[in-house]
């Protein structure tokens, strides 16, 4: 099994069904049930820092983070199914998350 992090953005043009309690608990309750999940947290305001340089507002516009388990990216893309953001047509991004050797 490979790594995989999901990141839920804030471009969902159904805002409202996007953060709907109910949907998200349902939906965490899938992914535990499928042993293949390894945690998630939303994600709040921040500030981007660089050496010599002032502090800026952060505006990357990710929300949230989950963390699953797939054999490949055609298989982590199952996690789609009944995710919020996605349902309400807005943007989840998977990436692959390579082990150091």
């Amino acid at each position: 099994m490979k790594d995989f992090i999901l990141f839920m953005y804030d471009d969902a043009p159904d805002a409202v069904a996007a953060s709907e309690g109910a949907s998200w608990r349902s939906y965490f309750s899938t992914l535990h049930a499928s042993g293949q999940f390894d945690g998630g947290s939303s994600i709040g305001p921040g500030k981007k820092f660089r050496k010599d340089c002032p502090d800026q507002d952060s505006h990357l516009g990710v929300t949230g983070f989950i963390r699953v388990r797939a054999a490949d990216l055609a298989h982590a893309k199952v996690f789609l199914a009944g995710n919020p953001i996605y349902e309400a047509g807005g943007t989840v991004e998977i990436r692959e998350l390579p082990r150091d050797e």
